[in-house]
């Protein structure tokens, strides 16, 4: 199993998980929707496809030439592209990995800290607003009844530099963005709301894990730490010499950032355990502290 196709493979996650397949010596293709980054890809040594995962036709083409199907590309809320790449794969016995992501924990607590932790034993009954990421996890896990060797990974809040094209997550660099604008670290409500988080070369480093040892129909939740959004806006008026941290309303982050962005990714609590990824993939993630990279 050496050739692996990625989906978002300009973004954040997918280029990282990239540069650490090549490196291991595996034969990488990224998926793209124009051509604006083709020859960057190329020049990092990776292959190329332009194609929409909209189109059926496209999809079966590309997954015949791999082993393997990385999905990042806006993958938690579009159920249209995994149930294209689904029907492409059923059969094939190939891997398909799915990104999803840990806003399904939020409980629209509005800055309130909760101190629930979720493992994958737990079932998880989200709000309505993401109940249709948890409905795609299923969706895929399921696929597995169809001879394919389908895996979800949840990743949490993700920092550091990525090592593709794109350097930058996306909570953090927007946290610290308001909050230069606004001259202070910014929080939202009382700010006690908790996110695990993990750094962004040990999560592509549980993607190949997954990749490598992973069995059919497995889920695996990404953290290694946690910290409260007060926390975080504090660390950020504090590197950037900012005045003390303040708190503002949940309606100013969904105003600036949207109902999901406001009400989870920045005001909801968003914790869970890796255990499982560590002891059945023998992880060992290496970062620990997202104050040390804001």
């Amino acid at each position: 199993m050496k050739k692996v196709l990625i989906t978002g493979i300009t973004g954040y996650i997918g280029g990282t998980i990239a540069k650490k397949l090549l490196d291991k010596g595996y034969e990488v293709t990224g998926w793209v929707r124009n051509d604006s980054h083709l020859q960057k890809l190329e020049s990092l040594g990776i292959k190329t496809i332009v194609g929409n995962i909209h189109n059926e036709d496209h999809i079966k083409t590309a997954v015949a030439g791999v082993d393997a199907v990385i999905h990042n590309a806006d993958s938690a809320d579009d159920a249209y592209a995994v149930d294209n790449f689904i029907k492409a794969l059923e059969g094939s016995r190939k891997t398909f990995i799915f990104t999803s992501g840990s806003a399904i924990f939020g409980g629209k607590e509005n800055g309130k800290r909760s101190d629930f932790v979720y493992t994958e034993d737990f079932p998880v009954m989200p709000r309505l607003e993401m109940a249709s990421r948890v409905l795609i996890n299923n969706y895929v896990l399921q696929s597995a009844q169809k001879d394919i060797r389908s895996i979800v990974i949840v990743p949490t809040m993700v920092y550091g530099e990525g090592l593709g094209i794109k350097k930058e997550s996306i909570q953090i660099p927007a946290l610290v963005n308001y909050s230069r604008q606004t001259g202070s670290g910014i929080y939202f409500g009382e700010g006690e709301n908790i996110w695990s988080n993990v750094h962004i070369e040990d999560l592509a480093d549980l993607y190949i894990l997954a990749l490598e040892k992973a069995k059919g129909g497995s889920l695996y939740y990404a953290e290694n730490g946690f910290s409260s959004l007060k926390n975080i806006a504090e660390t950020i008026s504090k590197k950037y010499n900012l005045e003390p941290a303040i708190s503002v309303s949940v309606q100013d982050a969904v105003d600036h950032f949207g109902p999901a962005g406001g009400y989870f990714g920045f005001a909801s609590n968003s914790r869970c355990n890796a255990d499982k990824a560590r002891t059945e993939l023998k992880w060992k993630p290496m970062y620990n502290s997202i104050e040390n990279f804001i």
